[in-house]
């Protein structure tokens, strides 16, 4: 990906996608610094990393009166953690995305008369940022049980995780249920595949978040399964995976 012009970035949040309301989202992660100087550090001074952390902040127009618009969705997770999703220009799968579990922290709204209605707030992490892709796009509605399109991350090597992030963005029909699963196997072709994480069964909008146990996997190829029962049921969802 080369230099390019902010235009058409993404934001979900647990259960809602924010992108139509958002008109500037900042993500920064960063690395305490801890001072380990000693007379034998040759007159230099030593550091070496100790916490890390993440922040997401975002700001748009105001909307309300709607479980998808940034008001109601932003009511409902103030003081929460939940699954969140930044992609700097597309939703599309296999498009970058970056995913944090974080602490919704603040949320501001109003300005001067004549203004058009702002909002403002933050989503502190509370798991480490992972820089993965998008595994399930946000615009594609799943009304019976399938499978989703293969990525090739790569293997999960010790000590590391596979992360992936879920945002269930609409629900309908007569008693829905949606269970998504993240499954591996050692080739595209999905011969033998394996459930690495399984979300728990939802029937409405919300985010869920999973990870592996930190040991190896030496499949490379991932994709989404999921399972929808109900009675005429239909669900628009997203979701990220990255390894970390």
């Amino acid at each position: 990906m080369g230099k390019f012009v902010l235009l058409d970035a993404r934001l979900f949040a647990p259960g809602a996608d924010l992108s139509g309301a958002s008109n500037k989202i900042e993500l920064t992660s960063e690395i305490e610094d801890k001072d380990t100087t000693n007379y034998r550090s040759g007159g230099w001074k030593e550091v070496i990393g100790g916490l890390g952390s993440a922040e997401i902040s975002g700001e748009g127009q105001w909307e309300a009166g709607d479980p998808s618009k940034v008001d109601d969705a932003s009511w409902s997770t103030l003081g929460g953690r939940g699954p969140y999703t930044v992609c700097p220009t597309d939703s599309v799968v296999g498009a970058l995305a970056y995913l944090v579990y974080g602490l919704r922290t603040d949320y501001k709204v109003g300005d001067a008369v004549g203004e058009v209605a702002p909002w403002a707030g933050t989503v502190k992490s509370s798991w480490p940022l992972v820089r993965g892709q998008i595994a399930h796009p946000p615009g594609t509605a799943r009304t019976a049980t399938g499978t989703g399109t293969v990525l090739n991350l790569g293997a999960v090597p010790a000590g590391k995780r596979l992360y992936a992030g879920l945002h269930i963005l609409s629900a309908a029909g007569t008693t829905p249920s949606l269970t998504v699963s993240i499954e591996s196997d050692d080739g595209a072709g999905f011969a033998s595949p394996v459930t690495r994480a399984t979300f728990d069964a939802a029937a409405g909008p919300g985010g869920q978040i999973a990870r592996t146990d930190g040991l190896a996997i030496t499949d490379t190829h991932w994709r989404v399964a999921w399972a929808v029962t109900g009675t005429g049921p239909s669900f628009m969802f997203a979701v990220s995976l990255g390894i970390r």
